[in-house]
Parts: C-alpha cells; sequence; structure tokens
C-alpha cells in the first residue's frame, strides 16, 4: 500500500509539471502569434502593433515614431522618448528608436544630442530614412554640397518612398552649377535612382534650361541619357520658347545636324521617341501612319480610309528668313491631282508659307519663309480621296534646304 501511495504520489507530481509546461508553451505559442500578427502592422498601425506585442523593440520604436510626427505636441514627443528608451532596452539595435530620439532632440532645439543620436544611428544602420533626411538638413546647413549629395544617394538607394520626396528638391536645386556639377558625378557612378531621376527632371522640373544642361553634363562623362528624357527636355524648351538652348541640345544628341534644312533625308535615324525636330509620324482620325526599313535605308508609310484627311507627317524646322527648296521621292500614292497629298510649310503662328502636291516620283517646289517667321512645321497632309481605297504610298526621302543650290552642292558631293 505504501509503495502504490508513493507511485501516485509521483503520478500527480507529473501531471503537475506536465501542466506547467503545457502553460508554459501555450503562453509561448501565444506570445509567438501575437508578435507574428503585430509585425506585418507595425508600419501601417503602430499602436495596435504595440498593443499586440509591447516587448518587441522594433514594434515598441515604431510606435514611438508614429507619436514624433509633424503635428506631435510636447506630451506627444515626451511619450515617443519613453517608448523609444524602452524599444532601445529591448533591443539596442532598434535604429528607428535612435532617429526618433534624435528628432525629438533637434525639434527641442538640442543639436548637439541629436547630431549624436544620429551618428549613432548611421552606425547602427543606413537604411533608416528620417537619419538620412536629417544627414541631408545637417548637410545643408554646413553648406557640404558633397555630404548632401552623399545622403540623397543612400536614402533614394534604400528606400522606396524616398523619390516621392527627394526628387521634388533634387529637381530644385539644379538651377545652382555647384549642385549640378556635384550631382553629374554622383550620377557618373550609376546609382540605380539616376535614371528614373533624369527621366523625372526632364518632365516635371522647373527649370528646363537647367535640366538641359545637366543632361549634357551627363553624357560628357560618358552617360547615356533614355530618349524619353531628351525629347521631353528638348520639346519643354521649345515650348518655353529657349529655342536656342533647344537646338543646342538637340545638336549634341544628333551631330552633324543643321539647323538651315530639314533632318534625316532617308528616314533612318530609328528614334524611339522622337523630339519636335525629328520626324514625326501623326496617328489621328484612322490614319495610319509608320517609319519602316526600306531596301535603301528607311521609308514613311502611310494611308487613310476614304474621305479622311489630315497631317501625317511632321518635322519643326528653325529656317532663317530666306528662299528654301523642297524635293521629295515618293511611290505608290495613286490619286487623281486633286486628292494627292501635299506639303506644307507652317509658322508657328498658324500662317501657311504654301503648298507642294506629293505623287508617286519626284515632287518638288519652293518656299519663302518670311521674317517674323522663327520657329516653322514641315507638315506632309492628306486629303481626303474618294477612292473607294482610300489613300496610302509611301516616301522614300525629302529634303528642305537653302534655294538657289542643287541637292547635291547641298550634300557637299
Amino acid at each position: 500500500m505504501p509503495r502504490r501511495h508513493r507511485s501516485g504520489a509521483r503520478s500527480a507530481s507529473e501531471w503537475g509539471v506536465r501542466g506547467l509546461l503545457a502553460l508554459a508553451a501555450a503562453l509561448l505559442g501565444y506570445a509567438s502569434l501575437t508578435r507574428t500578427l503585430a509585425y506585418p502592422i507595425r508600419v501601417s498601425n503602430p499602436e495596435r502593433a504595440h498593443a499586440m506585442s509591447s516587448g518587441d523593440g522594433r514594434i515598441t520604436a515604431q510606435a514611438a515614431q508614429a507619436l514624433a510626427g509633424v503635428e506631435a505636441t510636447p506630451a506627444d514627443r515626451t511619450q515617443a522618448d519613453r517608448l523609444a528608451r524602452a524599444a532601445l532596452l529591448q533591443d539596442p539595435t532598434a535604429v528607428v528608436a535612435v532617429s526618433t530620439l534624435g528628432l525629438d532632440a533637434q525639434v527641442r532645439g538640442d543639436t548637439a544630442a541629436a547630431r549624436r543620436l544620429f551618428t549613432y544611428s548611421q552606425a547602427l544602420s543606413r537604411r533608416d530614412v528620417n537619419t538620412q533626411l536629417w544627414a541631408i538638413e545637417d548637410a545643408v546647413g554646413r553648406g557640404d554640397v558633397k555630404d548632401v549629395l552623399t545622403h540623397y544617394d543612400t536614402a533614394l538607394r534604400v528606400s522606396r518612398t524616398a523619390p516621392d520626396l527627394l526628387f521634388p528638391v533634387l529637381a530644385g536645386a539644379i538651377a545652382d552649377p555647384a549642385i549640378r556639377t556635384a550631382l553629374t558625378r554622383t550620377l557618373a557612378g550609376r546609382p540605380g535612382w539616376g535614371d528614373t531621376f533624369l527621366t523625372y527632371v526632364a518632365v516635371r522640373g522647373p527649370d528646363p534650361q537647367a535640366t538641359a544642361r545637366l543632361l549634357t553634363g551627363v553624357r560628357r562623362v560618358g552617360l547615356s541619357v533614355q530618349g524619353v528624357a531628351s525629347a521631353e527636355i528638348i520639346n519643354l524648351l521649345v515650348f518655353r520658347n529657349f529655342i536656342d538652348d533647344a537646338w543646342s541640345y538637340y545638336a549634341a544628341i544628333r551631330p552633324a545636324v543643321n539647323r538651315r534644312r530639314s533632318r534625316d533625308p532617308d528616314f533612318t535615324a530609328g528614334a524611339d521617341t522622337p523630339t519636335l525636330f525629328d520626324w514625326s509620324p501623326i496617328n489621328d482620325g484612322g490614319v495610319s501612319t509608320s517609319i519602316q526599313r526600306g531596301d535603301r535605308g528607311g521609308v514613311f508609310a502611310f494611308s487613310a480610309p476614304a474621305s479622311i484627311g489630315g497631317p501625317l507627317l511632321r518635322q519643326t524646322q528653325l529656317l532663317a528668313p530666306g528662299n528654301y527648296r523642297l524635293q521629295a521621292q515618293g511611290s505608290g500614292i495613286e490619286q487623281p491631282a486633286g486628292s494627292l497629298p501635299y506639303w506644307t510649310l507652317t509658322c508657328a503662328d498658324g500662317r501657311e508659307l504654301g503648298r507642294v502636291s506629293q505623287s508617286s516620283g519626284k515632287a518638288e517646289g519652293e518656299f519663302e519663309v518670311p521674317a517674323g517667321c522663327p520657329i516653322q512645321t514641315l507638315v506632309l497632309v492628306a486629303r481626303p480621296s474618294d477612292m473607294v481605297s482610300g489613300l496610302s504610298g509611301q516616301i522614300d526621302r525629302v529634303r528642305l534646304y537653302p534655294g538657289g543650290h542643287t541637292g547635291r552642292q547641298e550634300d557637299g558631293t
């Protein structure tokens, strides 16, 4: 009997231990589950995440950062500091907690403390955006352009959202030659954000002339500029009436062009994103146009349904006042004289300077550019056709050049 009693006692003890272990396992499982559920929402809902898992230093740090926003009151910042210090006790590597303490110190005017904290934050990790933003502001205050761009580069490399904040500021800063020069050196290192920024500044930059100088500088250090960026800045310069700047940049990307004549007579440039100074096919109102490879270079092909007319092809010109001659070679254009497409040269103010009909074979004619017409557009226009098949054909070659010379003389051959 005593032996059975001792056996029963041992059994009860074992069950007690097992019960405690089970309870501990359940508590650990609950803690693990809440931490697992809390971590993904630590940024979107830091308060709830902290309520679910108050012992996780990274989550506590996010809760502290949320309290230290732009609209924070002094009481909010005091609470943020308390949470940030708690986060560092839980996890000494919680960089968000350090940057929050640094931000609050800066807001209170304690720049020395802020600098110590942000230096420590930088040592922990370069991936904290707030640390990089503070470093940018600090470098700006010291007038250290190189350091400013170093931290810009870091922030843009590590944060997907940084471009939304930093690109507009950087685009506005390139008007300063010193910043533009330093930025060119940074871009020469081919950072992953470089092409995106160049396209951004070409499309949305506030100073197109400064943008053109930046793009020119980037090209001089051996970097390529995407065609869309070049086209955007050239077209914007033209629209803003910075004609000489537009042409200078265009001449830099299209060697051997001549301002006194049309360009790309054989349609061989192959620009994916044409500028106003390039041939631009027009596809509007049912008209179909394209520049294609031909047997001897390129050809411009076009078609339009019956009774449909309108512009087919255009190129902006910067011709000085004087007489100019048009020569164009067409093929496959079978239309009566009254339905033939025609070339026209118009001033920017809408004045038409003449028309030259285009049939299969060679078309020739002259235009007189008057004074007060610094920008012109050469356009191929389709007349509405009465034929059931509509209009179709192609242009194999077209040239507009100063009158009084033959085409062979103008080509220098």
